[in-house]
């Protein structure tokens, strides 16, 4: 059984992909099952050398990978190049984590007796990662896992699993086989997946999908990164670069990112100066040349929904820098709604497009307010001169992660995660790797006659 695929940038077919069912399932979860015992006992070096060879492999194709995301996400050449090149480091950043643990309780805490705690893996991890970040999600799942010693099945987004097919051919040639299983398909073959004996469930997607993980994982371990509704709290004195930055980032991947600036909330006092100077930079980020397509119909019928039903008074369209032939594709201009409640549609929902709501409040502390107002709390940021402001904000916003004078700055040795409904747990950084692990504690009686200290 296969499913069309479309290409975003025009609206064509570009070809099919198989629908993965109940053998298919079973098979993927089977091979990784029997991988795991070979994978888990690798030491941290060997399994180190081997994720090593696995960025090489990735650095090598890169040409190959970035044309595969741009085949499924329709992103500019710059934005897919970057991205595949992140995924490379990711696996290199993971591949020295997996050596460099942290040491855990140990020694003689109860008279007559030694104890340690081993960290050892969940088992086979199956991993559902969306369609905005095909490559660089599931690196941001898989490179943990398996330095932490598991093995995955990861099931791409149903529009985009080009690249991700590739890897897991990489991964067999670097890792061996069964240690990365690749499993396209559709809602359907995600909750297949999750209802198979994996071990865990790492998922990256909406907060809906995400409760339907949770229910069906039961009793499992679960990770989920279920989206985001970014305020970007912008005070008089912020810097001269803040719209630019803003509207930079809020069209990065055409806005389809979780963690991108999405409510710009800023003083009645700053408000109109707001409004024109975010109208003026989103006005200079064009679709077609800036940034690419919507992914999907549905993306683009929910989107135009969620516009649609908004009671913003003013309404700020960028025009479009479209190339011939590619009229029909899934293009959405950089859009600013301002002078509209603070219960708009666009605002209490994650809209996931090229788009910047405007909201004003009379006090910081109203404004503040506003920014953790809505039940989302995955990033935010806050634009001033003043540090001192800057950090005391930062540090009473609701989000797994803030920035201050800045948007989107992401490194692998930062953790990144929601709180709320925007999930819970993380990805990056080395904390990364307990998201993947469980703690044994281990206890001996020692003979007697041994001294104690």
């Amino acid at each position: 059984m296969n499913t069309g695929l479309t290409d975003p940038r025009t609206g064509r077919p570009r070809g099919t992909a198989p629908l993965s069912r109940g053998a298919e399932v079973a098979a993927a979860v089977a091979a990784a099952r029997t991988a795991l015992g070979a994978w888990s006992a690798l030491t941290p070096r060997d399994r180190a050398r081997r994720l090593e060879g696995l960025a090489a492999l990735i650095e090598d194709g890169a040409a190959r990978y970035a044309a595969l995301e741009r085949a499924g996400t329709g992103k500019p050449d710059a934005e897919s190049a970057g991205e595949v090149e992140q995924v490379a480091d990711l696996f290199r950043f993971y591949a020295t984590a997996a050596r460099t643990r942290t040491a855990p309780a140990a020694g003689r805490l109860v008279a007559g007796h030694e104890s340690w705690v081993r960290w050892e893996p969940m088992g086979v991890v199956g991993v559902i990662v969306p369609w905005n970040y095909p490559l660089m999600m599931a690196a941001w799942r898989c490179a943990p896992a398996l330095a932490a010693g598991n093995t995955v099945v990861v099931k791409p987004a149903e529009s985009t699993p080009d690249s991700l097919r590739l890897l897991a051919e990489h991964a067999a040639r670097a890792l061996g086989e069964g240690v990365v299983q690749c499993l396209p398909g559709d809602r359907h073959t995600g909750r297949l997946l999750v209802e198979s004996p994996v071990d865990m469930v790492a998922f990256t997607g909406s907060g809906r999908a995400g409760q339907d993980v949770a229910a069906r994982a039961g009793t499992r371990r679960i990770s989920l990164e279920l989206g985001g509704n970014a305020p970007a709290v912008v005070l008089p004195d912020a810097p001269a670069d803040t719209y630019d930055s803003l509207a930079a980032a809020a069209t990065y991947n055409a806005g389809q990112s979780c963690a991108a600036p999405a409510r710009v909330i800023t003083l009645t006092e700053n408000y109109e100066q707001a409004v024109a100077r975010l109208t003026e930079a989103m006005g200079a980020r064009l679709a077609g040349r800036d940034f690419g397509p919507l992914n999907n119909a549905d993306q683009v019928a929910r989107y135009d929904a969620l516009v649609a039903s908004s009671s913003a008074r003013r309404r700020r369209p960028a025009t479009l820098a479209v190339a011939p032939g590619e009229e029909r594709g899934h293009w959405r201009p950089a859009l600013v709604l301002a002078d509209l409640p603070d219960d708009d549609p666009t605002v209490t929902e994650e809209v996931f497009g090229p788009l910047l709501t405007v909201q004003h409040a009379d006090t910081v502390e109203a404004a503040l307010g506003l920014a953790n107002s809505v039940p989302q709390a995955l990033a935010a940021s806050v634009w001033t001169d003043s540090l001192g402001a800057g950090l005391d904000l930062a540090a009473r916003l609701d989000a797994g992660e803030a920035w201050l004078n800045c948007h989107l700055v992401q490194t692998a040795e930062l953790p990144h995660g929601g709180r709320g409904a925007s999930g819970h747990g993380t990805d990056l950084s080395a904390l990364a790797l307990q998201e993947y692990q469980r703690p044994k504690t281990v206890t001996v009686r020692l003979a007697p006659g041994v001294r104690e200290g």
